[in-house]
């Protein structure tokens, strides 16, 4: 089992930038994909960015001009940077770490862009 800790969540104007950090402990394992995910008000949970072991990328379209994922090994840390942010990028932001024995998601991070 992997647990994982987002942090970096905040209150921030639109067209201000967060780094978001989500941070793995436990079996992660030599093959696995980090992704972030968001939840906004009253929407379903949707996929923003992942990252594979092997440093593969994927973004979605409406936010891969403004939005990056990076890892840092040694820490066993996945970053979301987000820039120009809007007020439709609000809402709760989780990591989930998937591995061939177990899928596993953290508690969340509230993400606020004010207008």
């Amino acid at each position: 089992q992997v647990q994982l800790v987002e942090s970096g969540g905040g209150l921030v104007q639109a067209g201000g930038s967060l780094r978001l950090s989500c941070e793995a402990s436990g079996s992660i394992g030599s093959i696995n994909v980090t992704s972030w995910h968001r939840q906004p008000p009253g929407k379903l949970r949707e996929v923003v960015a992942s990252i594979s072991s092997n440093g593969g990328t994927n973004i979605v379209d409406s936010v891969k001009a403004r939005f990056t994922i990076s890892k840092d090994n040694a820490k066993n840390t996945v970053y979301l940077q987000m820039n120009s942010l809007k007020p439709e990028d609000t809402g709760v932001y989780y990591c989930n770490i998937w591995t061939p024995k177990s899928s596993s998601w953290g508690q969340g991070t509230q993400v606020t862009v004010s207008s």
